[in-house]
């Protein structure tokens, strides 16, 4: 993805997110290009990623509209999907894979903690660390070898708010979101720390409090959205 393409993505998904582009209203590219200070292009490439990940909905010829959903709707499929993530990391310590495991996942270890050493917040952190962290956790997902869970979790992933690589948060400081950030990736090395001990209890219920520290800092959380009629 190319600088002004992930400069648009990142900032239209937090208009959405925000409540700046409400439930139901198209999105038009000439409009957000205006807006954003952008050409119409870096837009037209960002609409179809947000429609992927469950903020847009088709509209139209081939345009789009904010997705209405219920803030009740992406808490339900964020602890869902944690609840089958610890299921997935608790069969693997199970089945005598938790050190292969905590081995796979040290390189992802790694480049969190070098792209957050920095402590300063742009556009590029959050999109680099989204995308992190949604390898890692589709690696605890693949190591389990399940296709049914696999396409369980990936139902929830579709949910506003939910899949790991959206990272969205509502009105803090830049330093506040660092420290957010810093605290999810401490997370990710006591679950690692759990597979590498051996410890399937643990590492399920780590997976547990990490969604509840993805609901406690992202923007879903202001948002109470009325449902589709």
């Amino acid at each position: 993805m190319n600088q002004p393409q992930q400069s648009a993505l990142i900032r239209i998904r937090e208009m959405i997110l925000r409540g700046v582009l409400q439930p139901g209203e198209r999105v038009l590219e000439v409009d957000l290009a205006a807006r954003l200070g952008l050409s119409r292009t870096p837009v037209r490439q960002a609409l179809p990623a947000l429609a992927l990940e469950g903020l847009l909905t088709p509209a139209g010829g081939r345009g789009y509209a904010v997705r209405r959903f219920t803030r009740q709707e992406s808490l339900e499929a964020l602890h869902l999907r944690a609840l089958m993530e610890g299921f997935a990391a608790r069969s693997i310590v199970i089945a005598g894979q938790g050190g292969a495991m905590a081995a796979a996942l040290q390189p992802l270890l790694d480049e969190g903690d070098a792209m957050l050493a920095p402590g300063i917040l742009t556009d590029a952190l959050e999109e680099r660390y989204g995308e992190m962290n949604d390898r890692l956790h589709a690696a605890v997902i693949a190591q389990a070898a399940s296709p049914l869970l696999a396409d369980l979790i990936a139902r929830c992933n579709v949910v506003p708010f939910t899949a790991p690589g959206v990272i969205a948060f509502e009105d803090h400081r830049e330093d506040e979101i660092v420290e957010l950030l810093r605290y999810a990736h401490h997370q990710h090395h006591a679950i690692a720390d759990a597979f590498r001990g051996g410890d399937a209890t643990r590492v399920e219920m780590l997976f547990r409090e990490h969604a509840m520290t993805q609901e406690s800092s992202m923007a879903m959380r202001r948002l109470d959205i009325p449902p589709q009629a």
